[in-house]
């Protein structure tokens, strides 16, 4: 598997992963301003608090993620907007 076709895998997972927590945590991930509202707020309950750490989690992977490859000289495809 190229270093490409790695990266590509990755992402996808991630995005699949960062695309069922922002539901969880009512949040569009197009919308910069809801899902950096929803990181900065700790939740009410623990199962959606969980899911806000685990979004953010994701969010500072991706953009690691995305530095490597630009540190190969790749592009990212775009996330919704991310």
């Amino acid at each position: 598997m190229s270093a490409l076709e790695h990266y590509d895998d990755e992402l996808a997972r991630l995005d699949r992963e960062m695309s069922y927590y922002a539901a969880i945590c009512g949040v569009d991930l197009s919308d910069h301003e809801a899902v950096e509202e929803c990181l900065r707020h700790p939740q009410d309950n623990w199962p959606e608090d969980k899911a806000r750490e685990s979004l953010r989690g994701l969010i500072l992977l991706r953009v690691k993620i995305e530095g490597e490859m630009l540190d190969d000289g790749q592009v990212a495809k775009d996330f919704n907007g991310w």
